[in-house]
């Protein structure tokens, strides 16, 4: 089922063996680079290492349950294997996840989020800062890092465009089908009449690349100061502390200016260039490699209709996988988990089939 494991786990019981060798243990070039090796595979090596151990303890507990005849161990006996085949289906998932990750690219740890409003003026504005809400309490009720990057806000409330990183076990998995055009049908808060409108706004999730993945020449980096916007008072209106950058290999632009420290936002703004840069290569490298077998789901294309919130209907739609739920009540409020795993679960079929 795991065959692509095997290697790794028998890499990483090889490594096991020569950390605790007394020729190796003399040469500390050789222990780091088999430390910095390890670390990268520990994680599934000892996963799929429980998960066979598993299985052995499930084939035992069956041989000894068709000996047993005593009808009272026979009954514990079940118990017991009923809880080993629950431990072993539970280590097969998260196999199943890291597997994927690791097919897919989708093993970082950390993303990027942008969303900007779309058709619909204020209202597509008021709907970008629903989604920001939406997506800001998924990540708290799964105990994620969330940071505000940078805002443009409108008179009524809502969002120009805002940008935001979060950071945890499982966050880009779950969050990276996000790109792509959203659309809302409601009853706008400007509309007297009462009458349905339809809306849009764009999401893009950007994987955030560890420091080494991406390099930045600060040659090819222009910086530009202006006024911040956004809380803080006069003091973030009257003092430079905003940024902004210019990739110009790239052409593209990047501006900063949620924090009162220069210094802060400039580290904020350099995060999410690193972000673009890499998921722009990214692009071009699955452009180049799969163009043939990319899905909707995976292509991350923004000008896409990824998904509808009827609010007359209670409804969500992901027209990518064909899903529609009748709870956006709960799904606006941030209850995401169970339509992003339907993502998840059709993305990994289609990179990996029924594993």
């Amino acid at each position: 089922m795991f065959d692509k494991l095997q290697a790794d786990y028998r890499r990483f019981q090889e490594i096991e063996r020569d950390l605790v060798d007394p020729v190796v243990a003399v040469d500390p070039a050789r222990i780091t680079a088999l430390s910095r090796e390890r670390g990268k595979i520990a994680k599934v090596a000892t996963l799929y290492g429980r998960y066979l151990d598993l299985g052995r303890q499930i084939d035992e507990a069956e041989n000894l349950l068709d000996a047993e005849r005593d009808a009272d161990m026979k009954a514990y006996a079940e118990g017991e294997l009923a809880a080993l085949r629950e431990r072993r289906e539970a280590d097969a998932e998260a196999l199943r996840n890291l597997l994927y990750d690791r097919e897919s690219g989708s093993d970082h740890a950390a993303l990027i989020m942008e969303i900007r409003a779309g058709a619909g003026g204020d209202e597509a504005a008021l709907f970008a800062r629903d989604l920001y809400e939406m997506y800001r309490r998924f990540a708290e009720s799964m105990g994620w890092k969330f940071e505000l990057i940078d805002m443009e806000a409108t008179e009524l409330g809502g969002f120009r465009e805002v940008s935001f990183s979060v950071a945890g076990e499982g966050a880009y998995r779950l969050l990276q089908f996000e790109s792509g055009g959203h659309r809302v049908q409601r009853v706008p808060q400007t509309e007297a009449q009462g009458r349905i409108h339809t809306s849009a706004a764009t999401v893009a999730a950007l994987p955030e690349p560890e420091d080494v993945e991406i390099d930045i020449r600060p040659e090819d980096v222009r910086i530009d100061l202006m006024c911040s916007g956004g809380p803080g008072g006069q003091h973030q209106n009257k003092v430079e502390s905003g940024v902004r950058l210019t990739h110009l290999p790239t052409g593209i632009v990047v501006n900063c200016r949620d924090e009162r420290s220069q210094h802060k936002n400039k580290a904020k703004a350099f995060r999410v260039l690193r972000s673009r840069i890499y998921e722009q290569l990214q692009e071009r490298t699955r452009s180049e490699r799969d163009q043939a077998r990319r899905t909707l789901i995976g292509s991350g294309d923004r000008s896409q209709r990824v998904r509808t919130y009827s609010f007359p209907q209670n409804r969500v739609t992901d027209h990518r996988i064909g899903l529609t739920l009748y709870n956006l009540d709960q799904v606006i409020q941030g209850d995401m988990l169970g339509l992003l795993k339907s993502l998840v679960d059709h993305g990994r079929r289609e990179q990996l089939g029924d594993l």
